[in-house]
C-alpha cells in the first residue's frame, strides 16, 4: 500500500475524532456537525486549515476558567430587589410574567424603575457618551467588540486618557479580532495615563493574526460609568457606525443608555468579563465595598432584564429568550437586524407565529458588508414572504438588532439574529418592559420603513441564476457562519 492511501486513512480517522469531539465534548448541533464534515470532506486541505482556525471549540479549561470568574452577585440581586417597594407591575407586565420568569431562570433579575434614553444613531450616541465621561467622578469600565484607531477612537480615547489621569478608575477591554485593525499602542496610551486595558482571547504569543480562538468574539458594547449610568447596543466606536463611510451610508442603528437598577446586571456582566481576563478572584463584597455599585438612580418606570450568552454556556439564552417572546406574540413582530441567518427552532418560532395571524416585519439592509452572508439571509427571506411575512430592505446599511413584541416588550442589544450571534459570540440584550418605549420604538420603525423597499416573491425571483446558485451553496454552511 502506498504513502497516499495511508494519509487517506489517517485523514478519515481525523474527521471522525473531530466528529466525536464536537458531539460528545462541545455538543454542538448535528446542523453544525454535517457543515463542519462538508468542509473538511469536500476541501482537504484547505478546510482543515478553516476548522483549525474557525471551528475548534473552546476547550474545557477555558469554559471553566470563564465559569470560575464569574460573579453570581446575590448581594446586588438583594439590592435590586428592595426598589421593588412601591414598584408595581402593571396589567400587560403581569400578563409577560412567563417571559420574566424565563429570563430569570437564564440568571437575570427583573430590575424596576428605569430610565431608558434610546439612540437611533452613532453620532447622537457618541455625543451623550462623551459628555458622561466627561462628568465621570468614579469609575468608567468600558468594553466594545471594536474599538478604531480613527477619528471617532481617538476622540473617545481621548476622553478616557483625560479622566484616567484626574483619578478616575479607567478599566477597557477590548476584542482581539473586533480590534484587529488598532495597533496595541492605540490602547498602552490609556495605561500609561493610568487607566488599565485588557484584549480578550489574546493571540497566541501575541502574534495579531495567530489566534485558535478567533471564532469566539466578544461582540459586547457595554459602558458602566460611576455604576450608575450604563449604555449598550449596536453602536462601535469606529467612523463607519457614525455614518462617516459612504459606501455603507446612511448607517441606521440602535443603542440605549440606563439609569436606574438595569445598571447593576450590566456593570456585573463587564466585572464578569474583566475579572476572566484579569484572572481576578476577588469576592463580590470587594467590587461593592470599592463603590462599582452605588445606589442607583431610580427617576424612571421602566422595568428591564439583562440577558447574556456565550459559547461557555450550553444554553443559548439568547436565542431561547427570543423564541419565547415570539412564541408569546398575539399581534406583531417587528424584527430589525444586519444578518438573518436562523436555525430551525426561530423558524419554527416565527412560522408559528404568522400560521397564529401574527403580523411579522423583517427589516434587513439593503447595502451588504459581507456579501456571503447577505446572500444566505436573502435566501431565507424568500422563505419568510411565501410564508405570508413582509420583508424590508434598508436604503443604507442597517446595524440595529432589535424585536418589538406587541405593545408592551422590546429587546434591544448587541445580538444578530443568526448563528454566530446565538452560538458562537459572547452577547447581550436588554429586555425592556414599557409600553412607552415600545411605542417610541414603533414609531421609529414607522420611520425607517419611509427608507426601505419592500420585497415581493418577484424580488427574489428576479435574482440571477448564479446569484441564485450562490445563495443555495453558502446555505448549505449557515450553521457555521
Amino acid at each position: 500500500m502506498n504513502t497516499w492511501f495511508w494519509v487517506f486513512v489517517g485523514y478519515i480517522i481525523f474527521n471522525f475524532l473531530i466528529m466525536i469531539s464536537m458531539i460528545f465534548i462541545e455538543r454542538r448541533k448535528l446542523s453544525s456537525v454535517i457543515s463542519w464534515l462538508t468542509v473538511l470532506t469536500f476541501l482537504p486541505i484547505i478546510g482543515f486549515l478553516f476548522y483549525i482556525v474557525f471551528g475548534s471549540g473552546l476547550s474545557i479549561r477555558v469554559r471553566r476558567m470563564i465559569s470560575n470568574h464569574k460573579l453570581y452577585g446575590m448581594e446586588y440581586d438583594q439590592q435590586i430587589i428592595k426598589y421593588f417597594d412601591g414598584a408595581e407591575l402593571s396589567q400587560s407586565d403581569k400578563e409577560n410574567l412567563g417571559i420574566v420568569k424565563c429570563c430569570y431562570n437564564y440568571g437575570s433579575i427583573l430590575c424596576s424603575q428605569n430610565d431608558v434614553k434610546i439612540f437611533t444613531n452613532g453620532p447622537d450616541k457618541l455625543k451623550a457618551l462623551l459628555y458622561d465621561i466627561e462628568n465621570a467622578k468614579h469609575s468608567i469600565n468600558i468594553e466594545y467588540y471594536i474599538f478604531a484607531d480613527d477619528k471617532t477612537g481617538k476622540q473617545v480615547m481621548n476622553a478616557l486618557i483625560k479622566k484616567a489621569k484626574e483619578g478616575v478608575k479607567v478599566k477597557l477591554i477590548y476584542d482581539s479580532i473586533g480590534c484587529l485593525g488598532a495597533p496595541r499602542r492605540f490602547f498602552r496610551k490609556l495605561k500609561k495615563a493610568g487607566g488599565e486595558i485588557a484584549e480578550f482571547f489574546p493571540p497566541f504569543a501575541y502574534i495579531r493574526m495567530v489566534n485558535l480562538k478567533m471564532n469566539y468574539r466578544n461582540h459586547k458594547k457595554i459602558v458602566v460609568i460611576d455604576g450608575k449610568i450604563a449604555y449598550t447596543g449596536g453602536i462601535n466606536i469606529r467612523d463607519d457606525h457614525m455614518g462617516m463611510k459612504k459606501k455603507l451610508s446612511p448607517w441606521r442603528d440602535t443603542h440605549i443608555r440606563i439609569t436606574g437598577t438595569g445598571v447593576y446586571p450590566l456593570q456585573n456582566i463587564f466585572l464578569n468579563d474583566w475579572r476572566y481576563v484579569k484572572k481576578e478572584t476577588f469576592p463580590s463584597s470587594y467590587y461593592m465595598e470599592k463603590g462599582l455599585f452605588p445606589e442607583p438612580e431610580t427617576t424612571g418606570d421602566a422595568f428591564l432584564q439583562v440577558v447574556v450568552s456565550g459559547p461557555d454556556s450550553p444554553v443559548q439564552n439568547i436565542k431561547e429568550t427570543y423564541i419565547k417572546l415570539m412564541t408569546n406574540a398575539k399581534k406583531e413582530i417587528l424584527i430589525q437586524t444586519p444578518y438573518f441567518i436562523p436555525d430551525e427552532t426561530i423558524m419554527s418560532a416565527l412560522r408559528i407565529a404568522i400560521a397564529s395571524g401574527v403580523n411579522v416585519k423583517i427589516m434587513v439592509p439593503s447595502k451588504p458588508d459581507h456579501r456571503t452572508v447577505f446572500w444566505v439571509t436573502q435566501s431565507y427571506l424568500k422563505e419568510f414572504v411565501e410564508l405570508g411575512a413582509d420583508i424590508y430592505f434598508y436604503e443604507g446599511f442597517l446595524h440595529s438588532k432589535t424585536l418589538v413584541v406587541d405593545d408592551e416588550i422590546l429587546s434591544i442589544g448587541t445580538c444578530n439574529m443568526d448563528n454566530r450571534s446565538f452560538n458562537l459570540n459572547f452577547e447581550d440584550t436588554v429586555i425592556l418592559y414599557s409600553e412607552k418605549l415600545n411605542q417610541e420604538y414603533k414609531e421609529y420603525f414607522k420611520q425607517d420603513l419611509q427608507h426601505c423597499k419592500q420585497a415581493d416573491i418577484l424580488y427574489f425571483k428576479k435574482k440571477l441564476f448564479l446569484t441564485k446558485f450562490a445563495q443555495a451553496i453558502f446555505r448549505l454552511f449557515s450553521p457555521i457562519l
